[in-house]
Formats: structure tokens, sequence, C-alpha cells
């Protein structure tokens, strides 16, 4: 898990959140920003509260585990 980042590299991350979000509140999703070695993601409803980083390889395979069910 990536446990911090710089206020400057998080304030020049660009944010995005899923196509498929299905909310009647376009606000009310969870939003992701990369990094060269980490994914970063957030409440787009408090952007700037607390952020859970963890590394791309982890990404990767939270990912394939996810389709797979």
């Amino acid at each position: 898990m990536i446990r911090s980042t710089s206020a400057k590299d998080a304030n020049e991350l660009a944010w995005f959140k899923s196509s498929y979000s299905d909310s009647s509140d376009p606000n009310d999703c969870v939003e992701v920003a990369t990094t060269p070695t980490a994914l970063l993601v957030r409440d787009s409803k408090n952007p700037r509260g607390p952020r859970l980083g963890v590394s791309t390889t982890a990404w990767a395979t939270f990912v394939t585990y996810a389709s797979e069910r």
C-alpha cells in the first residue's frame, strides 16, 4: 500500500471516474488517478479527503480477480 503522496503531486493528478458509474448524483462516485508506480482512489464528494493508494501490480491483481467474479 502507498501510504503518502506529496501535496504537490496530489494536486497535479488527473482524477477520473468510471463511465460505468450508475448513480443519480454524478458526484456520488469514487475517482481514480494513476502515477507511474501507484493507483490512488478517493471519494468524489470529498476530493481533499483521504486517498487509498495501491501499487499498480496490486491494482492489476484486484481487477483481474474482480472481473472473474
